[in-house]
């Protein structure tokens, strides 16, 4: 018998488990013991402490992967990002991480990130154009 075979649009902690956990599984019996470990950078805003942006990662096998970077409008231009990409950094290299990546899209902060030092490494341009995709990574 052959297995089903399901498409779907909704979101499946269970199935995600069972990918990762499977996927560590194997990446172990390969490579060794994994290292795998999160990374989060916050940024609070300091009259209500309530959570306003910040980034989120992980680090794995010597490599900082940054999966989420979010500001407001608002920190936008002062200082804050790039000071929390730092952070960031600092910690990668401080786990043993030598190189770093992440992807953004056009319209979000290609240059910012290139201003900082970081390289592109390729791109993904969907039909219609519009929202290309910018992986760019940086040796830390």
């Amino acid at each position: 018998m052959h297995p089903d075979i399901i498409v779907t649009d909704s979101i499946d902690e269970t199935f995600l488990s069972v990918l990762q956990e499977g996927l560590r599984g194997y990446n172990e019996e390969q490579a060794g013991a994994t290292d795998l470990k999160p990374i989060q950078v916050k940024i609070r805003d300091p009259e209500t402490g309530a959570l306003a942006g910040g980034l989120s990662g992980r680090t794995s096998r010597g490599v900082l992967f940054i999966d989420y970077v979010y500001l407001p409008q608002s920190l936008r231009g002062s200082g804050v990002g790039s000071r929390m990409l730092a952070m960031a950094e600092h910690e990668g290299k401080r786990r043993g991480c030598s190189k770093a990546v992440l992807f953004t899209i056009t319209f979000q902060a290609p240059d910012f990130y290139k201003r900082l030092g970081w390289k592109v490494l390729g791109e993904v341009a969907p039909k219609p154009p519009g929202a290309t995709r910018i992986y760019l990574t940086k040796d830390l």
